[in-house]
């Protein structure tokens, strides 16, 4: 069976993949305008240089109910014989080969239904421990299906979503991330400058305590909501505790405490977001208040920082950098953990 390479990425919690010379390009979530009269899993276009690229929730498309989207989701545009479409995604991860299955996938399709031209899952991968369900791209991309989709709903529930489907995207945004939408979006019309973009440094842009904080999106493996924490017995204030993410067991840890800021207060924690990161051998979960976006910044966009700001932590400081009208830090978050004394040795 031949390898082929696929790009792999996090759709709620699902991991998918698809061949990767089919993927155009990647760029952060930006703002969607939402079209009448389209399937349901259209959820909206964007101006792209000029061009208008349709974008599809996948999400839909295979039967779930949509989620609230987030400023650290992605679009990922795929091109195929001149068609061109892109689909949203929670995080984009890494590029693997890997041997298509298609009979494993054939066991969860009626084939006497004769309704295989709709089916977007091609077949099913393995990628060490990880199953990977892996998209055909010739139908995603010839997918265009009539007004009314030929799909097997109970009675009524078709008609239910389509009514209930809103001309507003991302209605739950704040106006800040509403702003940083359509930022993202006004970018995206522009025609790409000829200049080099060697050196960009990305940065996940996070909240603590009021303040921004760029941190290194190299050591982010993903953001999710805080869960049930179990409290770990004998360990420091910053040590929060423990929680499973999907299996795998994570501590918990607070950094306000190395940056010199109040400690979160557990009893607060329903709105709390949680950064995991993995730092060398070094995986932890870090709390922050909120996820603003993902940017990249050229090396000579990044200043010093100035004597009287975070004077007692700036060790841990690479510089800062306007972000929204206001300035930012940027964390060395590895040297934080390696150095501000945040890591418990003993077994607990």
């Amino acid at each position: 069976m031949t390898n082929k390479p696929y790009l792999i990425f996090r759709i709620n919690s699902s991991l998918y993949g698809v061949e990767a010379f089919c993927v155009q390009e990647i760029f952060s979530l930006p703002n969607l305008t939402p079209i009448a009269e389209v399937p349901a899993d259209t959820v909206g276009v964007v101006n792209l240089r000029g061009d208008i690229l349709s974008v599809l929730d996948l999400n839909i498309r295979f039967g779930y109910e949509q989620l609230d989207y987030s400023l650290t989701d992605s679009i990922i545009v795929l091109e195929w014989q001149e068609s061109r479409v892109g689909i949203i995604v929670n995080q984009v991860l890494e590029v693997h080969n890997i041997s298509l299955q298609e009979k494993a996938i054939e066991l969860f399709y009626d084939r006497d239904l004769n309704v295989s031209a709709s089916h977007f899952i091609a077949g099913i991968g393995k990628v060490d421990a990880d199953i990977i369900m892996l998209l055909n791209h010739e139908k995603i991309l010839g997918y265009f299906p009539e007004f009314e989709p030929k799909i097997n709903l109970e009675k009524g529930e078709l008609i239910d979503k389509l009514i209930k489907k809103t001309l507003l995207f991302c209605p739950q945004a704040t106006p800040e991330e509403k702003a940083i939408l359509k930022e993202r979006a006004d970018n995206l019309r522009l025609p790409t400058q000829k200049e080099d973009f060697t050196g960009l440094i990305p940065l996940a842009v996070v909240g603590l305590n009021n303040e921004y904080f760029g941190i290194d999106l190299a050591i982010v493996r993903e953001f999710t909501d805080i869960r049930q924490v179990t409290p770990v017995p004998c360990c420091p204030p910053h040590i929060i505790g423990n929680m499973n993410l999907r299996g795998e067991i994570l501590t918990l840890v607070d950094i306000r405490t190395v940056l010199n800021m109040p400690i979160l207060e557990i009893e607060n924690k329903a709105n709390i977001k949680v950064m995991i990161i993995k730092i060398e051998d070094l995986i932890a979960g870090v709390t922050v208040d909120e996820v603003f976006d993902v940017m990249y910044l050229q090396p000579l966009q990044i200043l010093p920082v100035p004597t009287a700001v975070h004077s007692a932590n700036s060790e841990y400081l690479r510089g800062t950098a306007k972000y929204c009208e206001k300035m930012m830090s940027i964390l060395d978050l590895a040297k934080v953990f390696q150095q501000g004394d945040l890591i418990v040795n003993e077994e607990v």
